[in-house]
């Protein structure tokens, strides 16, 4: 519990796909963008919840930039501790994983009564959250060259929604602040967890 909503660790992911018999997860390095001098490193992880499963892909990196000073040294077991929880994540549903998926310390140090002060759920009407929030988003498309259809599909699993008409005001802006972020921060690895999205949705054969 933090900041008054739930989240799920990644011990309590791996216990969710051991009771839902998963049948494995592998997980390997992505060496174009990892260089173990700059302690920078992505990891590919792939989960299979059957012997049938084509699998549910996620990528996660770190770096000392994206990591608590606390755990620096360290970046290598976060980078593939995310890719699993990113591949479960979508395996199992679970839209939002740890505060860190909610854009880090812009999130961590808003207070109960600052996030009680957020804009209520918008209406089904499609415009995503609002004028605001839309514009930012086509500028961070724009401005970093992403594929518009890619974003969509990753906004769509990052809120845990079927569709973006269904997510909330907030869970939007969330999506559009991590988005930001990460591009700023690393847009290779941003690209390899958009590519995550290409072809079918469903991992099952």
């Amino acid at each position: 519990m933090l900041n008054s909503a739930w989240y799920v660790t990644h011990t309590g992911l791996l216990s969710l796909a051991h009771r839902s018999g998963c049948e494995g997860i592998h997980v390997e390095p992505v060496p174009e963008f990892s260089n173990a001098t700059d302690l920078r490193w992505t990891f590919k992880a792939s989960v299979y919840k059957s012997r049938s499963c084509r699998g549910f892909v996620g990528y996660g990196d770190a770096d000392p930039s994206n990591v608590s000073p606390s755990v620096h040294g360290a970046e290598l077991r976060i980078a593939e501790t995310r890719a699993v929880n990113r591949a479960l994540r979508k395996a199992y549903g679970i839209g939002i994983c740890s505060v860190e998926e909610l854009a880090s310390s812009a999130v961590a140090s808003r207070g109960p009564a600052q996030q009680s002060k957020k804009l209520p759920p918008q209406p089904a009407n499609g415009n995503y959250g609002g004028p605001k929030v839309r514009d930012r988003l086509c500028q961070l498309i724009r401005e970093h060259q992403l594929d518009p259809t890619l974003v969509k599909a990753y906004a769509t699993d990052f809120c845990g929604a079927k569709t973006l008409r269904e997510a909330t005001r907030e869970q939007v802006e969330n999506f559009v602040t991590h988005l930001g972020d990460w591009a700023a921060k690393d847009r290779n690895a941003l690209l390899c967890q958009l590519h995550s999205y290409l072809g079918p949705k469903e991992g099952a054969a």
